[in-house]
């Protein structure tokens, strides 16, 4: 019989925490979100604000995992107050947690924290791994319009920075009996409302679904189920820690992402959006063109060294599963 687990999800009200909430709650796991604005859930949900300590620490204490999502969107425009709370939502939720797990009398015996893809350079033609990967920053990146090549825009390099400071203040802590798991995770593909496959797929549904940029840009993806497996196969495999990437083992060019989601949809054509009118259309949007743009080959190294079976290794196969639970939801 498979051991009971008692798992706590700091900020785990998003996207990828209830995905994993309800992953782990099926399989009979004792689930705790810490959140904000706590809410009715088949798992209990505990009031905290990240900032400072309270009664919900009481649920840290004798846990098996705690995996921490807590965090602001990045889907939004790169100005000074977004900026700061994208920074401090990070940073220093990390650092009071690690403030909490060293003082515990029993501590989790795993702690995994959120981290991202984004910390690697922008890459079209090496793929990036947890031994080999480049880290990014100010690298040179695609031409300009004027064909001069160009360093990585301050949108970018800002992305990149939390990223590393952010995985620095979680290795840093000192929590010499809790096994830690950075999770650089690519872009996590949930078939439900409010995420980045819904805004993708409403460029294919409204014949917009065409290559963004020049299309050459790599996009690294995982599907909701792997992601949940991955963390599950890590919290399993208690010799590995340090960082770990969480995408599909087949990372590919933007213009055949787009082409797969296209014909999961069955929508033939779409028209592509270049360069200059991503970046009109990020504006208006608020948000920022990096999250089309800047190019994203990662591939899962440590995963795959350690056993783990993709059960959505391909997009075409993910986008039509994808597709398939959206139309029957619908």
């Amino acid at each position: 019989m498979t051991q009971t687990l008692r798992i706590v999800l700091p900020g785990g009200s998003g996207q990828v925490g209830n995905a994993l909430a309800r992953y782990f709650q099926s399989a009979g796991h004792h689930v705790t979100v810490l959140t904000r604005s706590p809410f009715t859930a088949p798992w209990q949900t505990v009031h905290w604000d990240g900032l400072t300590e309270g009664s919900w620490t009481e649920t840290l204490e004798g846990a098996d995992v705690v995996i921490n999502l807590a965090g602001r969107s990045v889907n939004c425009r790169y100005n000074e107050r977004n900026r700061a709370e994208i920074y401090n939502s990070r940073i220093l939720t990390t650092r009071l947690l690690g403030q909490v797990i060293s003082r515990l009398a029993n501590p989790p015996r795993l702690w995994m924290n959120a981290s991202t893809a984004t910390i690697y350079r922008h890459s079209l033609n090496q793929p990036m791994d947890e031994a080999a990967g480049e880290l990014g920053g100010y690298e040179l990146v695609s031409p300009s319009l004027l064909g001069r090549p160009r360093r990585a825009p301050d949108t970018w390099n800002f992305s990149i920075s939390v990223a590393k400071d952010w995985e620095a203040e979680f290795f840093t802590t000192f929590t010499p009996r809790t096994r830690k798991l950075a999770l650089r995770s690519a872009i996590t593909l949930c078939p439900t409302p409010g995420n980045a496959f819904e805004a993708f797929l409403n460029l294919v549904r409204f014949s917009l679904g065409g290559q963004q940029g020049n299309g050459r840009q790599f996009v690294s993806w995982i599907h909701e189920l792997d992601f949940c497996s991955a963390v599950d196969f890590l919290i399993q495999r208690e010799g590995l820690d340090g960082p770990v990437n969480l995408a599909s083992p087949n990372p590919l060019p933007n213009r055949d992402f787009m082409l797969g989601l296209r014909d999961a949809w069955g929508m033939p054509n779409g028209f592509p959006a270049p360069a200059l009118a991503v970046e009109l259309g990020a504006f208006f949007l608020r948000t920022e063109s990096e999250l089309v743009l800047k190019s994203r080959y990662v591939v899962p190294t440590r995963l795959l060294d350690a056993g783990f079976t993709f059960e959505f290794p391909h997009w075409p196969e993910a986008a039509e599963d994808l597709v398939r639970q959206w139309r029957r939801r619908a």
